[in-house]
């Protein structure tokens, strides 16, 4: 039986969270930012503002943009009109398309409405971290990404290491390989030890971990250790599903690559096994070749080992 919106727990959640922004906005003021004008008005200084000015948009455009009833609207662009903010101006194409532009006076009533929001939203900002604040951007941009306010254009940006991160991909690679290969806790123990020598015994020279994040949030990351003078190790290779089919696995090899030679490297190297399909064809991309193999009965399972190598 389909349950009613009323008890749904995913409708209560955006609900209260809309009341929460609207609050935090001010968009239940009669007046916006201790001026004259309501949000709404506000919103269509702001699309005037923000038009190309060779195409300056009508009536009917700022309703399909802005998605508001066409009688509402039409009072509040003679409000405006009035006010002398905005002008009319029949189009050359078509004489019976007003186009509406910001007159001198609406120009200078929107730059200090956007410099008053722009105060507004830095004083709320000011008490974050910058991690707490990518971590808001973050979460916004997947609030209109998923609601399909935006294209899906997630960008991913690799960095060091902060604290808690290694425990973070320590948990993550954990997790997952249980997850989509059924490996035991005994993974989480190789990985854990991995983690604390490359803290331990850490040569900034010549070692190297990157931190990937997407919209705020880690997704990936990677290892390069030293195995001798003249190779380098691949370690610790992890992509997070949310991030798949974005490149990111190639990006942190080639990171990977490039460190190792401008470090002094002459090859790096690589241990995976044959399982993890997904990986492999990123080293074969990248221009590793399968060196050697061997069964073994690791974390559970009865696995096949691959050695894999490449010149730098």
């Amino acid at each position: 039986m389909p349950v009613s919106p009323l008890q749904d727990p995913d409708v209560a959640a955006v609900r209260q969270f809309n009341r929460f922004h609207t609050r935090l906005v001010g968009a239940l003021n009669e007046r916006m930012l201790a001026s004259d004008y309501s949000l709404a008005q506000v919103r269509i200084l702001y699309e005037l503002a923000n038009a190309r000015p060779d195409a300056p948009p009508s009536a009917r455009d700022l309703g399909d943009i802005l998605q508001m009833d066409a009688g509402y609207l039409s009072r509040l662009l003679s409000g405006l009109e009035s006010d002398g903010l905005l002008a009319r101006t029949p189009s050359p194409e078509n004489a019976k398309r007003l186009a509406l532009t910001l007159t001198e006076r609406g120009r200078e009533v929107f730059a200090g409405l956007n410099e008053a929001s722009a105060r507004e939203v830095a004083s709320l900002l000011s008490g974050l971290p910058p991690e707490a604040r990518g971590q808001l951007t973050g979460a916004m941009a997947r609030i209109r990404r998923l609601l399909g306010d935006t294209p899906d254009t997630r960008a991913f940006i690799l960095r060091d290491p902060r604290p808690g991160d290694l425990g973070w991909v320590v948990h993550r690679q954990a997790a997952l390989y249980a997850q989509e290969y059924g490996f035991d806790w005994t993974f989480e123990g190789l990985i854990s030890e991995i983690a604390g020598k490359f803290v331990r015994e850490f040569d900034p020279a010549r070692e190297r971990c990157w931190i990937a994040e997407m919209e705020g949030e880690v997704v990936g990351s990677v290892f390069v250790v030293r195995q001798d003078d003249e190779v380098a190790k691949l370690r610790m290779l992890y992509v997070d599903p949310a991030a798949r089919g974005r490149g990111l696995g190639r990006a942190l090899v080639e990171e990977c690559l490039r460190f190792a030679r401008g470090a002094g490297y002459r090859r790096m190297v690589l241990w995976t096994n044959d399982i993890l399909v997904s990986a492999r064809r990123i080293y074969e991309a990248a221009g590793f070749e399968l060196l050697e193999e061997e069964h073994h009965h690791s974390f559970g399972h009865d696995l096949v080992g691959q050695n894999w190598g490449r010149d730098l």
